[in-house]
């Protein structure tokens, strides 16, 4: 479980194909303080480590996961959003993030409104039930609030702290990038659904 408040920006230092997926070594500076079988969300994908040292550590995506995600549109040198997994002694700071991403939206426009930049997302017009203005949502495992929604598109107001501070100051429209909608929208479409289907 994670809260969408990323801790660091890594780079990705080698790809390399394996039976099933692709293994990815990754660069930054909390590596050495890492472990086997930790779960670190990666644009918030959650992977498990599976090889560290003091300066990166490896992770392992099955073919399942570079399909649904943006995992598999990394290359050598890019650079991604790093989040470990939440503790019992942390706050939660942004919202409940699991880091089973939902689906991928495209960016479609990223604007300035004063401080803060405004990036519009599209995304499958069958999600669009669990959108919800003001609501929470993670983009690429960065918790957000929706500031405007459309028919199969919503806008977030960053500021400019978190742009600095994550992978989006690198994104442009017409990339692809990871969402994961909110955890208690899901089971609340979810259960109304059930409900009227009886």
């Amino acid at each position: 479980m994670f809260t969408g408040i990323v801790a660091e920006v890594g780079t990705v230092a080698e790809m390399k194909p394996i039976e099933g997926g692709r293994e990815i070594t990754i660069n930054c500076s909390f590596a050495g303080d890492t472990h086997i079988d930790e779960s670190i969300a990666v644009n918030g994908v959650c992977l498990t480590v599976v090889d560290f040292n003091d300066e990166q550590f490896r992770i392992q995506a099955v073919d399942e996961t570079l399909r649904k995600t943006s995992i598999g549109d990394l290359k050598e040198g890019s650079v991604v959003n790093l989040e470990r997994s939440l503790t019992l002694e942390k706050g939660i700071e942004g919202h409940i993030v699991q880091g089973h991403v939902d689906t991928t939206g495209t960016i479609s426009e990223i604007s300035q409104d004063g401080a803060d930049l405004l990036v519009t997302v599209e995304y499958p017009e069958e999600h669009k039930d669990l959108i919800v203005g003001r609501g929470s949502i993670a983009i690429d495992g960065i918790s957000l609030t929706v500031a405007r929604e459309e028919e199969n598109r919503f806008t977030v107001a960053i500021i400019p702290y978190t742009w600095d501070h994550t992978n989006l100051r690198d994104k442009k429209a017409g990339d692809s990038v990871n969402l994961e909608f909110d955890i208690f929208g899901k089971y609340i479409v979810r259960y109304l659904k059930n409900r009227e289907g009886k």
